[in-house]
């Protein structure tokens, strides 16, 4: 089946979360869609291995979802067949005192890929204008604003500002960014944190501090629309995929990185003549043993 989902769901122009539906709604089965997602895996480690041996770019892949939308499960199937020694998954949480200490993009840019490398960062430096726009008195634990009224609308400008410099930074050096946000709608969310009540093995996965956070839905969307629409660049796009149907959401998400990685226009190192003869050599050495 013919898919081009890096286009289908490309934030180009202005983005709105009520008319972007949560539900896939295309030709494609769940059969269907799994088959693809086995090939498309083989497909992705060739291609991170190419990345691997270039060495010369790495690709950062920024997740970024409500809870219970399946961003873990979505690594664990995506990125299941990759070589683990050229890919590392960082998990953001709630800063630490060192952490707070620096600026609010410090710790992300530590955790960046190096060159060969893809990078996941599951969650990432938009939390600063997600849960701190949300809680706005989070931003205190910096240190470097007294109350809640210093962030007003001039803060958050700088904010998104900032995180455009760093991305375009990023991708003037060699770093290929993807942004996906897994769109889950709120009767989803619901269902799966009642999964998480209800079926013993996924207790663990459930936390009280799931409920208020949920109260506050709607707000949060209203978070994600505007660091889409101030964020979404040729340089750093973002892709907004339905995430109702999980299995989809890992289709779609493995395809539009495949896509970036061939559009690195990667290579296999060339070896030179000298190094061409050492191999001759080298084979006659063992095959005369």
């Amino acid at each position: 089946m013919d898919t081009n989902f890096s286009d289908d769901f490309e934030v180009k122009g202005k983005f709105s979360i009520k008319k972007t539906s949560t539900e896939y709604k295309g030709p494609l089965t769940k059969q269907e869609g799994q088959a693809m997602l086995a090939i498309e895996k083989e497909k992705l480690r060739n291609l991170q291995e190419k990345l691997y041996a270039d060495g010369s770019q790495s690709l950062l892949i920024i997740l970024q979802a409500m809870d219970a939308a399946g961003k873990d499960s979505l690594i664990e199937h995506v990125f299941g067949g990759v070589n683990p020694q050229g890919c590392n998954v960082t998990s953001f949480k709630t800063p630490s005192s060192k952490e707070y200490a620096h600026d609010f993009l410090w710790r992300h840019y530590i955790a960046l890929p190096q060159k060969g490398m893809i990078g996941i960062f599951n969650r990432s430096h938009y939390e600063s204008v997600l849960v701190c726009k949300v809680h706005p008195e989070y931003n205190l634990s910096e240190k470097t604003w007294k109350s809640v009224k210093d962030f007003d609308a001039k803060f958050w400008e700088n904010r998104y500002e900032s995180i455009r410099n760093f991305e375009k930074h990023l991708s003037q050096n060699g770093t290929k960014i993807i942004k996906i946000f897994l769109n889950v709608s709120k009767k989803e969310q619901k269902q799966r944190l009642l999964d998480r009540i209800n079926e013993q093995e996924k207790n663990w996965k459930f936390s009280a501090a799931d409920l208020p956070e949920r109260a506050l839905f709607d707000q949060y969307m209203s978070a994600y629309e505007q660091a889409i629409n101030e964020t979404s660049k040729d340089y750093a796009p973002w892709y907004v995929l339905p995430a109702d149907n999980k299995w989809f959401a890992r289709v779609a998400a493995i395809q539009i990185i495949i896509d970036a990685l061939e559009k690195m226009d990667l290579k296999y190192p060339a070896l030179s003549d000298k190094d061409k003869k050492g191999l001759v050599d080298a084979k006659k050495a063992l095959e005369n043993e």
